[in-house]
């Protein structure tokens, strides 16, 4: 089983025992938790690593980094058909708290591939020489979640991995830099 699922609580789902399906996926850093943190809210850093895949295009990254404000991101991907058609998947979210540089928490859903709402929270805690965000994707009890939750997993880890490239990359004749500083 995946180490960022909770096994406890996808088995007892295929028992019949509902419970909400849990993904946790963790990433360590060597940068701190305010240059982690603002590259979730910041749009030109976020259409870098969030929903960014490899087979995929980020065509429209929009944020309203505020309590009620809301996120979309709209990436271009080829059918899984193998045909040579692309679809658009649109990733929105609504932030429900915004604690910089400590927590992050938004409600979630993922156009075509699903209609319901899931809850995404980012605990980041200080770590030797950085920080350790802690990512819960709850995907709720249905019958989706289950189906969803490996893919599920594997995204958010694939993101985690991107994002520590983008809070990482030297930006050529800036230097390292944080989102708002000259």
């Amino acid at each position: 089983m995946s180490p960022g699922l909770d096994t406890v609580e996808l088995s007892e789902h295929k028992r019949g025992m509902a419970r909400p399906i849990i993904v946790h996926e963790t990433h360590t850093f060597h940068v701190s938790a305010e240059r982690v943190f603002d590259a979730w809210l910041n749009p030109a850093q976020a259409a870098r690593f969030l929903f960014a895949s490899r087979t995929g295009n980020v065509m429209h990254c929009e944020i309203d980094p505020q309590v009620g404000g809301t996120f979309t991101v709209t990436d271009r991907r080829p059918n899984p058909d193998g045909d040579e058609s692309f679809f658009e998947a649109q990733h929105r979210g609504t932030y429900v708290e915004i604690d910089r540089p400590r927590r992050l928490v938004f409600d979630f859903a993922v156009e075509p591939f699903s209609g319901s709402t899931t809850r995404v929270t980012i605990d980041i805690a200080p770590a030797a020489g950085g920080c350790e965000p802690m990512l819960t994707h709850d995907l709720g009890e249905t019958e989706d979640a289950v189906h969803y939750v490996e893919r599920t997993r594997r995204g958010w880890s694939a993101m985690l991995r991107q994002l520590e490239k983008v809070v990482t990359t030297r930006l050529w004749g800036l230097g390292f830099r944080t989102p708002g500083t000259a």
